[in-house]
C-alpha cells in the first residue's frame, strides 16, 4: 500500500486528511482524531537503517497504536517493526510496501477506535 492509498482510505473511511504539523515538511503526515485531536497514524519516510534494516534508501512507514499483545506477536515479521520514534510498548512500525494492505487497514482501524477515547 502507498502513502497515497492510505490516505485515500483514511478519508474515505473516516473523512480524514493528513496533516502536516513540521512547518517545511511535506513528507511526514500525522493523521489524527478531529474532536481529540489524538494521533492515530504518523506516515513518514526515513532511512530504512533508521528500523534495523540495512542501507539508508529512503522508505515509507506508518505508526499506529496496538495492542501491546499484538505487537509482541507482529515486530520482526513481514513488515512490521519495533516503533520508530515513539512508545514501543503502545506503538509499532508497518512498512508500507511490505505488509498486506489488509494488514494495514485493519491497524488502522484499531489505532482509531484506540485513541478515540
Amino acid at each position: 500500500m502507498t502513502r497515497a492509498e492510505v490516505f485515500e482510505w483514511v478519508r474515505s473511511q473516516y473523512g480524514i486528511s493528513p496533516d502536516y504539523p513540521w512547518e517545511g515538511d511535506d513528507e511526514d503526515a500525522v493523521l489524527r482524531h478531529p474532536h481529540n485531536k489524538k494521533w492515530f497514524a504518523l506516515v513518514m519516510e526515513i532511512s530504512a537503517n533508521r528500523i534495523g534494516l540495512n542501507g539508508d534508501k529512503r522508505i515509507d512507514v506508518m505508526n499506529v497504536k496496538c495492542d501491546p499483545l499484538l505487537i509482541g506477536s507482529l515486530a520482526g515479521h513481514g513488515g512490521f517493526y519495533s516503533a520508530y520514534h515513539m512508545n514501543k510498548m503502545h506503538w509499532l512500525t508497518i512498512k508500507l510496501d511490505e505488509a498486506s494492505t489488509e494488514q494495514i487497514k485493519s491497524l488502522i482501524d484499531m489505532s482509531y477506535e484506540m485513541t478515540a477515547r
